[in-house]
């Protein structure tokens, strides 16, 4: 009897531990959703990528809490970045993801990767690292943060800018 007991403790025991929770993974539904994130962007599909973010979404991209962006406006200022390069994608082997519970229960997705775009000014490849971190919620987008350095970028428009000959009023904008 005693082994009976035993042996049924064992499997309880052996239960309880195979019905954990995963707190940490390289595979599940949000990164997969995550990765059509990215292709969606890739791809300057804007359509696409509005639907795996929540109407509510707030998108901290180098940005604080008083500066978030809502969806939107996420998609203007892409379509505008668009128009200055010939291309633009993320290098897939050096592309990672994870996804990660918090102690709170919520569900975050880390992405990190280098970002490749030719700049149409000057014809010359950028190569930034990013990390993106976005939480889910019923299996939307609510939240993401991204981190990424454009100084050099920034800088050379600026100096394209300040060469560029000034603009001329034309006989139709002169009053």
């Amino acid at each position: 009897m005693k082994k009976v007991i035993l042996l049924g403790l064992t499997i309880v025991l052996f239960m309880a531990c195979n019905q954990q929770y995963k707190r940490y993974t390289q595979n599940s539904p949000e990164i997969e959703t995550y990765k059509k994130v990215i292709a969606a962007y890739e791809n300057q599909n804007w359509q696409e990528l509005v639907t795996y973010y929540a109407d509510t979404a707030k998108i901290f991209n180098n940005a604080t809490k008083k500066n978030a962006q809502t969806v939107a406006q996420l998609v203007a200022q892409n379509k505008q970045d668009a128009a200055l390069f010939s291309s633009w994608k993320y290098v897939p082997e050096e592309s990672e993801y994870e996804m990660v519970v918090t102690d709170k229960g919520e569900t975050w997705v880390n992405f990190w990767g280098l970002w490749q775009a030719r700049l149409i000014a000057n014809d010359l490849l950028y190569e930034i690292p990013v990390h993106i971190t976005a939480r889910f919620m019923d299996g939307k987008i609510v939240k993401e943060h991204g981190y990424w350095d454009i100084s050099k970028l920034v800088l050379d428009l600026q100096t394209f800018q300040e060469a560029a000959p000034p603009k001329t009023k034309t006989a139709e904008t002169q009053e």
